[in-house]
């Protein structure tokens, strides 16, 4: 297997599809719909049936703080044989991700109350998170990067409810070259890993919605206030990962603070200069919020 060339020793020429303004500009534009459509049939392929139509709700989901703006919708779907189903479709920084993901599902599981008399006949929700970090859970496989999560009753093994569904992709985990993609998720992978240095799509990739993609991603076809949309997305993108990266190396594991106390205040002072929110930080770093604030006061921050 002939080892291919790290594209990131190039320029970028594309928008990067893992910043809030990328994810929402290829997966977020009813313009672009039939980008998302043929996703979410590659994604849940098997799992649903052919989806045919979808629409975006008009709910906006605001997170507690501000790195999660912008980063969650949910759509309608529907499939050639009638079924209905809602998607809730988010990308994820690394700490507490299985609480935020089963927080933001429950909206689509309320909304579907109806008032007055109602038997809570519910549509199935399918939560889709894009994940920008390997996770750390010792129940799954280590080498696949997609996982699917179901409620189960466990001595039997079988779904025990349908209605409340988890789709997670370990974006990191994905590296496999050109000749070793086997599935359309597989390609979707390929070229959103790789698209923010991508100058031609591969023979292999060659198809209608990836040409679309590609077009949409071009920084040079950006009118000037996306472009600068954009470069603050990308700016708040980088930073917060290297945050996450940095207090990660110092030895935390989702969020939880298992490193040197110097060590948990110099990431509490990064997280406050990136203006994460009070409440995130204490979570991250295991201060109390009082504590924090008078590090934050010591610092002449706040």
């Amino acid at each position: 297997m002939k080892q291919e060339k790290d594209p990131t020793d190039q320029r970028p020429i594309n928008i990067n599809p893992f910043t809030d303004f990328g994810f929402k500009k290829l997966f977020g534009e009813e313009a672009n719909k039939d980008i998302l459509l043929q996703f979410l049939n590659d994604i849940l392929e098997n799992d649903v049936g052919q989806i045919v139509d979808l629409e975006y709700s008009k709910n906006e989901h605001l997170g507690p703080a501000e790195y999660d703006r912008n980063v969650v919708f949910d759509i309608f779907c529907k499939t050639a044989s009638g079924k209905r189903f809602i998607i809730e479709m988010q990308k994820f920084y690394q700490t507490f991700f299985k609480e935020r993901s089963l927080y933001y599902s429950t909206f689509a599981v309320q909304e579907q109350a109806v008032k007055g008399e109602w038997d809570f006949n519910l549509y199935p929700v399918y939560c889709i998170s894009l994940l920008d970090f390997r996770l750390s859970d010792e129940n799954i496989s280590k080498e696949d990067y997609l996982h699917k999560v179901k409620l189960i009753e466990t001595n039997s093994g079988k779904v025990f409810n349908d209605k409340l569904n988890f789709v997670y992709v370990e974006i990191p985990k994905f590296n496999k070259n050109l000749d070793e993609l086997e599935t359309n998720v597989d390609k979707w992978m390929y070229l959103l890993t790789r698209l923010e240095y991508l100058e031609r799509l591969p023979e292999k990739l060659q198809s209608k919605i990836f040409k679309k993609v590609m077009g949409i991603a071009e920084i040079l076809k950006l009118e000037k206030t996306d472009r600068k949309a954009y470069e603050e997305s990308l700016k708040k993108h980088r930073d917060l990962k290297n945050v996450m990266d940095s207090h990660k190396r110092m030895g935390f594991d989702e969020g939880i603070a298992k490193g040197r106390e110097e060590g948990k205040k110099e990431t509490a002072i990064r997280l406050f200069k990136e203006k994460m929110d009070i409440k995130f930080i204490s979570k991250v770093t295991n201060i109390s919020e009082e504590e924090l604030l008078e590090l934050f006061r010591k610092e002449g921050l706040a």
